[in-house]
């Protein structure tokens, strides 16, 4: 009779344990992928949406996001994907995706993307889905795309006496006014622009600079062009002192100052919009201002599925969801966080009716005069030692001619350029 009921006891245990798991998270009955991920908003509440739309859409499937900073990012994928632990989707952005694609970690998604009777690449940007093709092959799936536009302090302007930015300025004009603008008795500084890499190959096109040349055949780093556009970025610092320095900024980034009124032109992204909110004095963006002509960045991130992902298709949904479908381009407007790649002006509206800041027209505009980084494989060595180089010109250690010959010879010699 024990034996009996001890039988009956475990039975029923077991029969328990099954219907608690089903009813916690059914998770027994469901794929499970893994996403890697570096970009959504410090409180996470956009993504945490569209990860739920996106389970309420695909039951059978559950999402584990795991949010890592950009900074470590990258170190941590690679390590990952060296050990055989690669997540099955994972972000990536534009300046990145080409290495991933190149070294054959990335599935190729246009069988999945052939059998999606619901994915139609035309609803979107074209430029931004096709940044993330490789080779005549589709290795990632467009998420959002976003842009640099000047932002700029309006009491700070009025203060100064200076008229607003307009699309039509140029260097001088934007140097003009952060001279005005500029006191350094109250730490008030007239413009703030990154000296990197990543934002010299936008200067030095507003130059009529490249840093390759047509064919990427030969490094171009060191011409006149760029020589001047260098210049132009270490002399708002170092000479003019319009700028903050790095000891200026004392560990605080330029969006911090800018927050706290100390900058009247701040040169930087529209993911920005959401963090300046409520910001205690009024603002507008403006297309950023050109020298020979205009030019202005287009960044795009997208996500991509390891090629040793035993859940591709489950995988490709989730990506696919998050960059074509409607839901989710709606919380992304709703949350300013950045844009989706969509071509439907009707859900693009309503970004452009929100405030602030005013004049969300520009961001678009902008979009007329996009440059691309150079897509090579190397191009995070080529910026790390760029960055180096440009460090020492704001140091007072070299010109920046000096600077950028030294350039040339090491992208000469990254990229077996004769």
């Amino acid at each position: 009779m024990k034996k009996v009921i001890l039988l009956l006891s475990v039975c029923l245990l077991s029969m328990f344990g099954l219907t608690a798991c089903g009813s916690d998270s059914g998770s027994s009955d469901k794929t499970e992928i893994t996403y890697y991920q570096f970009s959504a908003p410090a409180d996470g509440k956009a993504l945490d949406k569209m990860v739920k739309q996106f389970e309420k859409e695909n039951p059978d499937i559950k999402v584990n996001v795991q949010t890592v900073a950009y900074d470590d990012y990258f170190t941590k994928l690679q390590t990952m994907i060296a050990g055989g632990e690669a997540p099955d989707a994972f972000e990536l952005n534009y300046e990145t995706f080409v290495q991933y694609a190149e070294k054959g970690v990335l599935a190729d998604l246009d069988k999945y993307i052939k059998d999606d009777k619901d994915f139609d690449p035309s609803t979107l940007n074209e430029q931004a889905y096709n940044a993330f093709n490789y080779d005549g092959k589709q290795y990632g799936m467009v998420e959002s795309f976003s842009n640099v536009v000047t932002f700029y302090n309006k009491d700070l302007f009025d203060k100064a006496g200076v008229a607003y930015p307009t699309s039509d300025w140029t260097w001088a004009d934007e140097l003009d006014a952060a001279k005005k603008i500029t006191d350094a008795d109250n730490k008030i500084w007239g413009v703030s622009q990154p000296i990197t890499m990543n934002e010299f190959y936008k200067v030095a096109a507003q130059n009529g600079g490249a840093i390759f040349n047509q064919d990427m055949t030969a490094a171009t780093m060191n011409s006149p062009e760029n020589v001047e556009a260098l210049t132009h970025l270490t002399d708002e610092v170092t000479k003019y002192k319009v700028a903050p320095s790095p000891s200026d900024l004392s560990g605080q980034l330029p969006e911090d100052l800018f927050a706290n009124g100390q900058i009247g032109i701040l040169h930087t992204g529209i993911w920005m919009i959401d963090e300046f909110q409520d910001l205690p004095f009024d603002y507008d963006i403006e297309i950023e201002a050109g020298n020979t002509q205009k030019a202005t960045h287009f960044f795009a991130n997208g996500i991509g599925v390891s090629k040793d992902s035993k859940h591709k298709e489950a995988a490709y949904k989730f990506a696919a969801f998050m960059s074509a479908d409607e839901d989710a381009q709606k919380i992304r407007i709703d949350a300013n966080w950045e844009l989706p790649a969509t071509n439907n002006q009707d859900i693009l509206a309503p970004y452009l009716e929100m405030t602030p800041p005013e004049n969300r027209e520009a961001v678009f505009e902008s979009l007329d005069y996009a440059v691309l980084p150079p897509v090579v494989p190397d191009w995070s060595k080529i910026s790390d030692y760029t960055d180096s180089e440009f460090e020492k010109v704001l140091n007072g250690k070299e010109t920046p001619k000096e600077a950028l010959d030294n350039c040339q010879n090491e992208i000469n010699k990254v990229m077996g350029f004769k």
